[in-house]
């Protein structure tokens, strides 16, 4: 049975921490604004839950996480698996290495995928010297880690680098749903772009980029226009004017 600190226990961490106790792991809590949930047994400080820890899950803040480990590290004990799983800049992950001082061994986790509905079996990825370790540590619990090949910071690369994709094409639907609602068109838009994603396939990818490319000059007018109509629907063009911006960047 091993020994868990859970540093955070919002949405993410206090799920994480409740599925490690029903698999059957001691873990410690402690969070200053969020009681730990039933079975983890709570704590007075960031030191004080990582007292006999043997792997610590960092999920703060990335703003709070560097302030977590120094708070912590005197308190930790040589070896102690210190997994960061805030989604922050690979720098940031390096920092916490650098600042580890090898008294603990970091390791870059990504959450790759929304912790709600999921808790501990939330895909995750690993890199670090200490990955391995901190896979074999918690995935008998129900954990599912890939390990990345690379140093600290890698698994953040590859998280972040995915976001653009993901997180952009979220807030492009989002503002092209509120440009129709304002039109009139929501309804009619919604199917259209269910339709879209239900005749996606694998040669979609290269549609896009090469079309991109072979019309920039064309496109990067049809968005302009397309700005010009939010502004006229009161609704901010953000990543409408992005988009004109990118394609006038990609005319040959």
């Amino acid at each position: 049975m091993r020994v868990f600190a859970v540093l955070g226990l919002g949405e993410a961490g206090g799920r994480i921490a409740a599925d490690l106790v029903a698999a059957g792991a001691v873990v410690h809590g402690f969070d200053p604004l969020v009681p730990p949930p039933a079975g983890v047994r709570g704590s007075g400080s960031d030191a004080d839950a990582c007292r006999h820890a043997e792997v610590v899950l960092s999920l703060t803040t990335a703003e709070e996480a560097l302030a977590a480990l120094r708070q912590a590290l005197p308190s930790c004990r040589p070896g102690t698996l210190w997994a960061d799983l805030n989604t922050s800049a690979p720098a940031l992950k390096e920092a916490l290495r650098d600042a580890a001082g090898g008294t603990v061994e970091v390791v870059d986790v990504a959450l790759m995928a929304p912790v709600p509905g999921h808790g501990l079996s939330t895909p995750m990825t690993a890199s670090g010297p200490a990955a391995s370790a901190f896979a074999e540590a918690i995935s008998p619990y129900g954990a599912r880690v890939d390990l990345i090949e690379g140093p600290v910071g890698a698994a953040a690369t590859r998280k972040l680098l995915r976001s653009v994709f993901y997180k952009g094409m979220s807030a492009a639907v989002t503002e092209a749903l509120a440009a129709a609602r304002a039109a009139g068109l929501e309804e009619w838009l919604a199917g259209n772009i269910r339709a879209e994603f239900a005749r996606s396939d694998e040669s979609t990818l290269d549609r896009i980029v090469e079309g991109s490319r072979a019309h920039a000059v064309r496109r990067r007018e049809e968005m302009s226009a397309a700005a010009d109509l939010l502004d006229s629907l009161g609704v901010p063009a953000r990543v409408a004017r992005a988009s004109r911006d990118w394609l006038a960047d990609l005319r040959p």
